[in-house]
């Protein structure tokens, strides 16, 4: 079996990075922290080690918002990464775990499904049945392994879990430990632990939060890229940094074309084109900048294996309807109308145009 991952965590990509900062940052640390709350800054948002090292830039966006994310973290409040789908609330919350704790790997995957036990603990109930509650047969989760270790846990989506399930939190939030009744125990957080959570603003089918359980919450909202070139650079980095981890075959630079899918995304996601002159219908999904990563990481594949070894309209045009037209109705009759009344009229997209209409 081969022990490769298709996907490495952050503080595997970024080891040396870590590495580096670690070394030359002679700042004071809170407790049980790999880094001082400065170095995790220039680790998200890149910049310069003490020795001259580059340090490559995770996150594009506002410092003051990452800085005021670190600050929390730093303080016995927990965070909550909240904004539109896309908005790099994940990447944002990996890095930070990775920095801070040295490891991302503590996460809960908030569902529908996510129940009481794995959020908490659970048993063995093998050993529950032959010894009955014992400390053996209590199967510990990432939020308490966190708390023994003193780490980040990642909590991601937590609107879609529950809001029952949400609020078996609150007592670790606010006395940073988890009773145990079975065992007449409590396990104890040890300093450096906190919490990170994730959660949409947009998505309807969510179970929004309890008072009591926002007040323990410090609550970060990351917005979308503010301009289209910052959008497209973020794009253009994260599609090659994706393609290079997947060994995708090299191909020609594609920064034209990764700007068409950002173009085309933002003026159906704003329901108007880039100059204001032409309003347009609105798509049904977020068409976020996570989604044009994905369109752009499809299209290099496409391009690679059936195409000239360039990322054109051919590659882009499958990838691009179905990244917007997840409503066969709705977001059709979108995506016609900007074909005809913006696509059409732009005599640099009529390849686009062209391949568009072939696949619709």
């Amino acid at each position: 079996m081969s022990d490769q991952k298709l996907r490495l965590p952050a503080e595997e990509i970024y080891a040396a990075e870590l590495d580096v900062l670690s070394k030359n940052d002679d700042a004071g640390r809170p407790p049980n922290w790999q880094l001082s709350p400065k170095a995790v800054v220039t680790y998200l948002l890149g910049g310069k080690a003490k020795d001259g090292t580059e340090i490559s830039a995770k996150y594009i966006g506002s410092r003051r918002l990452i800085e005021t994310a670190v600050a929390t973290l730093a303080t016995d409040r927990a965070l909550l990464l909240l904004g539109l789908p896309g908005t790099a609330k994940s990447w944002v919350s990996e890095h930070l775990a990775a920095a801070i704790s040295g490891s991302s790997q503590r996460i809960i995957q908030c569902t529908a499904g996510t129940d009481e036990n794995q959020v908490r603990y659970g048993w063995n109930y093998a050993l529950l049945l032959a010894k009955g509650p014992s400390i053996d047969a209590l199967v510990k989760t990432p939020l308490t392994r966190a708390m023994e270790e003193g780490t980040i846990v990642r909590l991601e989506e937590l609107t879609r879990m529950g809001s029952d399930i949400q609020d078996t939190l609150i007592t670790v939030l606010s006395e940073k430990t988890l009773p145990v009744p079975e065992l007449d125990i409590s396990i104890d957080a040890a300093p450096g632990f906190n919490v990170i959570a994730t959660a949409n603003n947009r998505d309807k089918g969510v179970n929004d939060l309890s008072s009591a359980l926002k007040r323990r919450f410090n609550v970060v909202v990351l917005p979308s890229p503010a301009t289209v070139e910052e959008e497209t650079v973020i794009v253009v980095k994260r599609v090659g940094e994706i393609g290079a981890n997947l060994t995708l075959p090299p191909i020609e630079p594609a920064e034209k074309e990764l700007a068409r899918i950002v173009v085309l995304f933002r003026e159906l996601r704003e329901g108007k084109t880039l100059n204001g002159k032409t309003k347009l219908k609105t798509s049904s999904g977020s068409l976020s900048t996570g989604e044009a990563i994905s369109v752009g990481v499809s299209a290099w594949a496409d391009a690679a294996y059936f195409g000239n070894g360039a990322i054109d309209a051919q590659s882009l045009a499958p990838n691009l309807v179905g990244a917007v037209v997840k409503d066969p109705v709705q977001d059709a009759v979108a995506l016609e109308e900007y074909l005809e009344n913006v696509v059409r009229t732009r005599d640099e997209w009529n390849d686009l145009y062209r391949a568009i209409r072939d696949v619709m």
